[in-house]
């Protein structure tokens, strides 16, 4: 797909809601021999995706896209393939099979919407191989969690805009999603 990208100002927003819990050093020092008082450091509120019941999304996934339904693409091409990792914060990022010169990163937030059933809004920016930009994309998707939760099935839409935000295209098609364990 000639519309992914990796967002520099989402990562730098994920990164300032990191900072305040961030800290260096090995090891904690003592209460009785700080030299100051520390407070707590802030916490912010992570989606919990326990209610309503269902499957979790949340972990790290291999994902296809394929045409359904598209003047001129045949059902069932395959769009684009690689990894999404969810994060229980409401955020994704998606490692796209494109060069990377054309951007092969992109980010998104997600809900919960029902029992194993989760929407995703996702932004992309993409490059021609010379690295000039020739627009960007927002993909949507919709998907269920299979029982087991290591499987998700759905649909997304991709609508791409040219560098001067006229839409130029609307895709839909078929997203599958296989989780990735550390076994």
């Amino acid at each position: 797909m000639k519309t992914m990208f990796i967002a520099p100002f989402g990562l730098t927003v994920f990164a300032t809601l990191l900072a305040p819990i961030a800290s260096a050093g090995c090891g904690s020092m003592p209460a009785q021999t700080a030299a100051f008082s520390r407070q707590p450091a802030p916490r912010f509120a992570l989606v919990s995706d326990n209610e309503p019941d269902g499957a979790a999304v949340v972990g790290f996934w291999k994902i296809t896209f394929a045409s359904r339904n598209n003047l001129g693409i045949p059902d069932g091409t395959i769009l684009d393939a690689g990894y999404a990792q969810w994060h229980s914060d409401g955020t994704e990022i998606m490692n796209s099979s494109r060069p990377p010169a054309t951007q092969s990163f992109c980010l998104g937030v997600w809900k919960k919407i029902g029992p194993s059933t989760f929407r995703l809004n996702h932004f992309a920016l993409s490059f021609d191989l010379s690295g000039h930009p020739v627009g960007g994309s927002n993909i949507r998707e919709e998907v269920i969690v299979e029982h087991g939760g290591n499987k998700y099935t759905g649909t997304f839409t991709i609508d791409a805009f040219d560098v001067n935000g006229v839409h130029v295209r609307h895709i839909a098609g078929d997203v599958t999603g296989e989780r990735i364990t550390a076994d």
